[in-house]
């Protein structure tokens, strides 16, 4: 039992609902080093949600409420860490939800199947979420080899993908198939967060919420000033603005005579 004044308590809990879902068998045991290499970069940019990082998240409401049809893609990560958040955010949009995974076997389909109608059945049965990429993933993505590539043909009509934990190689050809990505990855200088289209540099479970406050907004907001919000983001100068604040955020640290590692 972790206690709640345990100052990792949040972080501690998470790895919590990681190693259930390994033992449900929705995660690969790869995922859990995929959270530890994340969450080593949350600690350098404070855990906390930075005005950088904000600036991408109100980028990419506008983009999704803008898209014609974007689908979010989950790991088993994300599942274990915010299935709730996700559906909530699918039905904002148009409810749909794919399901990707490097580390594809059967056993681990149906165990993030039973997940999803465990948790969220009556809406999979009324419509108001559609699951893609498990019984229906029978098309590859052009020029990406690993089980990364299998998606459903609902996929392939999707014009904004959102992808909210790393997936360098997937992103790269997503972009290529002319896929605009947003991406939520902790990591500023991996493939993903360079090859995607918006990059949230941000926590998962911070940053869905704040996406779904603001994709409600924009819903209500003239599509001109969404379509300004877009064209005055540039992924590039914000990855270079986050690293910038990366960098003197250590030297700050590393001049304060009272910080201790």
């Amino acid at each position: 039992m972790i206690p709640k004044s345990h100052p990792r308590y949040k972080s501690l809990m998470m790895r919590e609902k990681l190693v259930e879902a390994l033992d449900k068998g929705i995660l690969a045991k790869a995922g859990l080093i995929a959270h530890g290499r994340g969450e080593t970069f949350d600690y350098l940019i404070g855990e906390k949600t930075t005005d950088i990082a904000l600036e991408s998240i109100k980028a990419a409401a506008a983009m999704l409420v803008l898209a014609k049809n974007p689908i979010i893609s989950v790991n088993g990560n994300t599942i274990a860490l915010a299935i709730d958040e996700v559906v909530q955010l699918a039905k904002e949009l148009n409810g749909k939800i794919e399901v990707n995974l490097f580390y594809r076997t059967k056993e681990r389909e149906e165990a993030i199947k039973r997940e999803f109608y465990k948790k969220f059945g009556e809406d999979i049965k009324f419509k108001k979420i559609e699951i893609h990429g498990i019984d229906d993933a029978n098309y590859q993505i052009p020029n990406l080899d690993s089980l990364r590539g299998r998606i459903s043909k609902e996929f392939f009509n999707a014009d904004v993908v959102l992808v909210p934990l790393e997936d360098g190689d997937r992103t790269e050809a997503l972009v290529k198939m002319g896929k605009k990505v947003i991406a939520i990855d902790l990591n500023p200088l991996s493939r993903t967060a360079q090859k995607a289209t918006i990059t949230i540099v941000d926590e998962l479970t911070r940053t869905l919420p704040l996406l779904i406050k603001y994709v409600k907004e924009f819903k209500k907001t003239d599509k001109e000033r969404l379509i300004k919000i877009i064209k005055e983001y540039d992924n590039k100068k914000n990855l270079k603005k986050m690293l910038l604040y990366i960098n003197e955020r250590l030297k700050k640290l590393g001049d304060d005579e009272n910080f201790a590692i």
